[in-house]
């Protein structure tokens, strides 16, 4: 689709031109450098092989090793079907109370969310039929192309492309959400920062990510190093997610919530049927008595 939404708002990440569509090609192109690039499945492919000048995690500093994550990530997603996988009814819940924590920090009066690490699309799924507009962005080729297939609508839009490349136009989107994606990304400041800048004024970035977690390490049979299990490069807690956070012009908070001991005791069983706000309020009360949140959520909001 052509005359998607989506296309007024795309750039090339190197040069920041507008794109155009060619018929001719069928490709993207800036006007001026001629950067060319390609469609699959009729979803914008916009991804810059620039690895070298992205900051390694401490992981890989240490090692002194390359983690190319484009390429990790798209072979992740090829192995994985998000789309597909089967999970613990426990684990389930825990995802339904995040959605809806996530959900909830988005108003009635926007027009454009963008998903970052979009997945398996639960965001397309829950606010297309609001009549929004939804871009389900991932750096695979693979979840856009199947989220796009589960909800095919005009208010939907797929992206192939990468936070530290992004090739969308600054201060023209309301809202963005990046669950689950932080812990992954080499380095989680330009990642922020990055989207923020995106943002119109007013605008929020909605992040959620493990809860101070305790990485556990594997030992590699490719290359016999160790590599993380989950492939997550960081842990955040309330004190060092500030770090990473711009210190003007936004403003911020954060919570931590869902219980690792209330899911443990098979709760969801009965408190699946309670509103949010109720469920919020047993999640809280176990966190004060048995402190073990498992996932912190930063909404910062882009200030005028």
């Amino acid at each position: 689709m052509k005359d998607n939404f989506l296309y007024e708002l795309l750039i090339d990440p190197v040069t920041g031109e507008e794109l155009f569509f060619d018929n001719s090609s069928d490709t993207l192109r800036s006007s001026f450098s001629g950067n060319s690039y390609c469609l699959i499945e009729s979803i914008p492919c916009i991804i810059i092989d620039d690895n070298q000048s992205i900051t390694k995690s401490n992981l890989h500093l240490e090692y002194n090793s390359d983690f190319k994550y484009s390429d990790h990530y798209q072979k992740d997603a090829d192995l994985f079907d998000y789309s597909e996988q089967k999970i613990p009814d426990t684990t389930k819940n825990e995802y339904n109370r995040l959605h809806e924590s996530i959900i909830r920090e988005i108003s009635h009066d926007y027009s454009i969310v963008l998903d970052v690490g979009c997945g398996n699309g639960w965001v397309s799924k829950k606010l297309i039929p609001l009549g929004k507009k939804v871009i389900s962005m991932d750096i695979s080729s693979t979840n856009p192309i199947k989220a796009i297939k589960e909800v095919q609508h005009k208010n939907h839009a797929g992206l192939i492309a990468d936070v530290f490349n992004i090739p969308i136009k600054e201060n023209s989107i309301d809202y963005i959400i990046a669950s689950e994606i932080l812990e992954h990304v080499p380095d989680p400041k330009a990642f922020i920062s990055n989207l923020i800048r995106l943002l119109k004024q007013n605008g929020k970035l909605i992040i959620t990510t493990p809860y101070d977690e305790e990485i556990e390490y594997y030992l590699c049979v490719h290359c016999n190093r160790p590599t993380p299990k989950f492939a997550h490069l960081n842990s955040f807690n309330e004190s060092n997610i500030i770090q990473f956070i711009p210190n003007t012009g936004i403003s911020w908070s954060g919570k931590k919530f869902i219980n690792m001991y209330l899911s443990r005791m098979r709760s969801h069983i009965v408190l699946k049927f309670l509103p949010f706000n109720f469920w919020m309020l047993i999640d809280n009360l176990f966190n004060r008595i048995f402190y073990k949140p498992t996932r912190l959520q930063i909404v910062i909001k882009k200030e005028p």
